[in-house]
């Protein structure tokens, strides 16, 4: 953030030769600037670039008010705190102004006497571009005062006449004059409260128990809402929907790495998640909003696959506490021990009842096999399968720690050292310089202890699944062999 300039008075300004622009004149020049200057306008946004943002871009350009239309979890709500970003940093307004006005453009009668009364001794302060964007949760109970303002009785009292814009206690929408105003979840406005907003959108003025205030707001109305035909809450009255210049369909990435990413970027981690864990529980995500046991109507949000990795960090991080390890890293039994607390993220078809979890953990297996197969391919598990002969099991579980689980790996015939006890300079712990659990932990980039002990885990998965050895799982851990 750069420093809030050194200008106090609206001589000074003059002075500095600072020159008004409209608010959407505004937005567009510092658009323009941003796109010609190869910037990125939109930090934090993944696998939007070719579809939502460059409508948002030509709909900004035109000085239009958006909508943006979408299940949920596809990032409307990150989108629209983005635009605050195209504002000018600072912005000057006249001190003590309750609608925030510009002192070269004044909006109220009161603002406009102080000028000419104070001339260039008026006082000016300044205000950040995150406190000109406002954001409302439409709910219900929300109040045409919430968005428009009401008459204030205790100002009344004080000897106003009641016809006084004076007498108005302004709601949101006019103090965010010069500003952008955001209101997610829209078709949740009671429908007689976005009648209030109409006036407001396109004559610009503001109607309070029957005055008409012609207030020229400069606002950039934005809004989201879930489709229409998921939604039964309620719905965008026609008049309110003509009023948006620009509707505008979002959804979820399109590409798996733009939804590892929305996953890395937005889930605050306890404890190491490896890459290969991410990727399990982007596929996984994909495959739920693909499978016809899933109501897609609701969607499948991006905070599914955010919270899974949370868990997952969690129930690492439990795991290190309780055996003293000193780096927690999650694997893919933390990933498995997630599915029940995920469960209630899901809505199912009605004829799904009672096999919710069994189609959950149906997709987990094939987003851990597709994962495995794209990221050890081409790599001989022979060995381990042959060493695995009925005899020789390995056993992890969620309350395993990883030196117990490395140190329980058999030794493989293609392994330059043979096991010894501790794990140093074993098989099983990666010393061994060309054996195949190096490897396998080289193919998954694991070199610690955590990283190697998933690296194996997944290994053995991917061995199971392809039914190349067996698996027995309970509420104890689970027995590859």
């Amino acid at each position: 953030m750069t420093e809030r300039p050194d200008i106090h008075t609206l001589g000074e300004l003059r002075a500095a030769g600072y020159e008004h622009r409209p608010l959407r004149l505004e937005i567009r020049e510092n658009l323009l600037s941003t796109l010609a200057e190869g910037r990125n306008p939109w930090p934090g946004l993944h696998g939007l670039e070719d579809t939502v943002l460059p409508q948002l871009e030509r709909a900004l350009l035109a000085g239009h008010d958006v909508v943006l239309l979408g299940e949920r979890g596809q990032g409307k709500t990150r989108l629209l705190r983005t635009l605050a970003g195209l504002l000018d940093e600072w912005s000057p307004e006249v001190r003590g102004s309750e609608l925030h006005e510009h002192p070269e453009d004044p909006l109220t009668e009161a603002v406009r006497e102080r000028i000419a009364i104070e001339g260039d001794d008026l006082p000016i302060a300044w205000r950040h571009r995150e406190e000109r964007y406002v954001e409302k949760l439409a709910t219900p109970d929300t109040s045409v005062a919430d968005l428009i303002g009401d008459v204030d009785p205790i100002r009344v009292a004080e000897g106003r006449r009641l016809g006084d814009p004076e007498t108005i206690h302004y709601g949101l929408i006019p103090r965010a004059h010069r500003g952008i105003v955001a209101i997610n979840e829209l078709p949740d406005l009671a429908e007689r409260i976005q009648v209030s907003m109409l006036n407001v959108m396109e004559e610009r003025d503001v109607q309070i128990r029957g005055y008409v205030l012609r207030l020229p707001l400069d606002v950039l109305v934005v809004a989201s809402a879930n489709p229409e035909d998921y939604t039964n809450r309620g719905r965008i009255i026609t008049p309110l929907k003509d009023r948006f210049g620009a509707e505008i369909r979002t959804h979820y990435p399109l590409e798996l790495a733009d939804e590892i990413a929305v996953t890395r970027q937005e889930a605050e981690l306890v404890a190491e998640v490896p890459e290969a864990l991410l990727e399990i529980l982007a596929r996984y995500t994909r495959l739920l909003r693909q499978s016809p046991a899933v109501d897609q109507r609701s969607g499948v949000s991006a905070r599914f696959s955010i919270a899974g990795a949370e868990t997952t960090a969690a129930s690492a991080l439990r795991r290190a506490a309780i055996h003293g390890e000193e780096h927690a890293v999650a694997r893919l039994v933390d990933v498995e021990a997630a599915v029940e607390v995920l469960a209630g993220k899901i809505e199912f078809e009605s004829g799904e009842e009672g096999r919710e979890i069994a189609v959950l953990e149906h997709l987990l297996r094939r987003a851990t096999m597709e994962t495995v197969q794209s990221r050890l391919r081409g790599i001989d598990l022979g060995p381990l399968i042959e060493a695995l002969d009925g005899t020789v099991t390995v056993s992890t579980g969620g309350d395993v720690p990883a030196r117990d689980l490395l140190a329980e790996l058999p030794a493989l015939e293609d392994d330059d050292a043979d096991p010894v006890e501790d794990g140093a300079g074993t098989a099983g712990d990666g010393s061994a310089g060309a054996g195949l659990y190096d490897r396998i932990a080289e193919r998954l980039g694991a070199s610690t202890p955590g990283q190697r002990a998933n690296a194996i885990e997944l290994a053995l998965e991917a061995l199971f699944l392809s039914q190349k050895i067996s698996k027995d799982a309970d509420a104890e851990g689970t027995v590859y062999g």
